[in-house]
């Protein structure tokens, strides 16, 4: 499965650049997608598999570092990219006659660069929080993944402040992209809803349709990872919750 998953998103990559009828907002927006599909599912599943072949679990301090700082950075990536997949529903159905001033080539590069250097700084200040503090050495993690709340729990030194901070910018970095999520289908579906034609609604459903999917498959498996590993789950929850949203999310 992580083969496939990295090879159809490589092959929708190259797709998607190398044909002309493809270079629209929404490829060129669902082709930087595939990227941190990749990214997400290289940074745990093989890793997964080196633990499975070895039956040694282990993972150094600084290696729990990186995987999390690359984990939060592909996630939040992944969560502003369909945000702005949202939008492009939304100009694309709601106002289709100012679509291409709207959504123009620059607005396009500007949302990614935006999305990177925003998820870039998300991921930096979480690591930069987790070194202040003092980690319990040779412990277990409940998970198959480093995430901020299971190295909160093995914090010894003092974390309130630091646990504040961390729900309130993963509340903010969560809570503000289904917002806009949220917000664009509040307003695409009664404009669906108002088209005449079936062939018409027909379409316009299928143009969102699938990034919907995406949106509840993605989140829907993120909530149930952040519960399994915010509480005190049996391990083999932790395990099957990990799995879905590093394999079967990305295919």
């Amino acid at each position: 499965m992580y083969l496939v998953t990295v090879l159809r998103n490589l092959l929708s990559i190259l797709a998607v650049s190398s044909d002309c009828p493809l270079h629209t907002p929404m490829y060129f927006f669902l082709s930087n997608l595939c990227w941190p599909d990749i990214g997400f599912t290289s940074a745990m599943v093989p890793k997964m598999i080196v633990d499975t072949q070895s039956h040694s679990r282990v993972i150094s301090h600084a290696g729990c570092l990186t995987q999390m700082s690359f984990l939060l950075l592909v996630a939040c990536i992944e969560g502003m990219l369909l945000t702005v997949m949202a939008y492009d529903c939304f100009v694309a159905i709601c106002r289709p006659l100012h679509y291409p001033i709207i959504v123009n080539p620059h607005l396009c590069v500007f949302f990614v660069l935006v999305s990177f250097f925003l998820s870039l700084l998300d991921s930096q200040l979480h690591s930069w929080i987790v070194l202040q503090l003092t980690i319990i050495k040779n412990v277990e993690i409940s998970n198959l993944v480093c995430d901020p709340s299971q190295l909160l729990k093995l914090a010894c030194s003092d974390s309130v402040i630091n646990n504040i901070f961390i729900y309130f910018d993963s509340t903010m970095f969560g809570f503000l992209p289904i917002s806009g999520i949220f917000l664009s289908y509040y307003k695409i579906v009664p404009s669906i809803l108002r088209i005449s034609s079936s062939d018409g609604k027909y379409k316009a459903f299928s143009t969102c349709g699938c990034h919907l999917a995406v949106v509840c498959w993605f989140y829907g498996t993120g909530i149930g990872l952040y519960l399994t590993s915010a509480g005190s789950p049996p391990p083999r929850n932790g395990v099957v919750a990990s799995v879905m949203y590093a394999v079967v999310t990305a295919c």
